[in-house]
């Protein structure tokens, strides 16, 4: 897995994407949040679920149909109002890409079985042809070691720089358009 923290600055990466300054802070932290939430899965190793399991590491939690329910759940229930600033859609599409990113990125790691991107459907594990980023180490102790340094060294170079130019060329675009539509 990617480590939490670059989960969770790639969640803020995508919100940048659908940023305007009216829609409240919270929904950037719970995007931020949903990034993270399938890694809890790891609990499982506690209670004798396997890696590969649909419950295992990886698994559901992992998945497309997660994130489009936790999106839809998260969506629902912390925002049960509509907010003038953001669609529903737009939303629940920010929460769902935040989750679905976690995916994503533990699919481009070196380390683990897969990513279970169709569980419920399909509990195969996949990862992708390219997989430049180091696996994260399991737990915060292992994480601040020589190991976790070298993670967020990958990280940052696959990670940070291109949330950092995602980041960017949205707030490119919104200028320019800002400009635009004033003149």
């Amino acid at each position: 897995m990617a480590s939490a923290f670059s989960h969770a600055v790639a969640a803020l990466g995508i919100g940048a994407c659908f940023y305007t300054p009216l829609i409240p802070k919270r929904v950037w932290a719970i995007g931020a949040i949903c990034s993270v939430v399938p890694d809890l899965d790891v609990v499982g190793f506690d209670f004798g679920i396997r890696y590969g399991d649909f419950w295992g590491h990886r698994g559901f939690t992992h998945s497309i149909l997660f994130a489009a329910l936790l999106a839809a759940a998260v969506a629902g229930i912390a925002f049960h109002k509509t907010l003038p600033s953001i669609s529903r859609f737009s939303l629940w599409l920010y929460f769902f890409l935040a989750t679905a990113s976690h995916c994503l990125l533990d699919a481009m790691t070196d380390g683990g079985l897969g990513v279970a991107f169709f569980a419920l459907f399909d509990n195969r594990r996949y990862s992708l042809p390219w997989t430049p980023i180091r696996v994260s180490p399991i737990g915060i102790g292992r994480f601040f070691t020589a190991r976790g340094l070298a993670v967020i060294q990958t990280e940052l170079l696959w990670i940070w720089i291109p949330v950092g130019l995602l980041a960017g060329s949205a707030w490119i675009i919104r200028r320019r358009d800002f400009s635009a539509s004033d003149g």
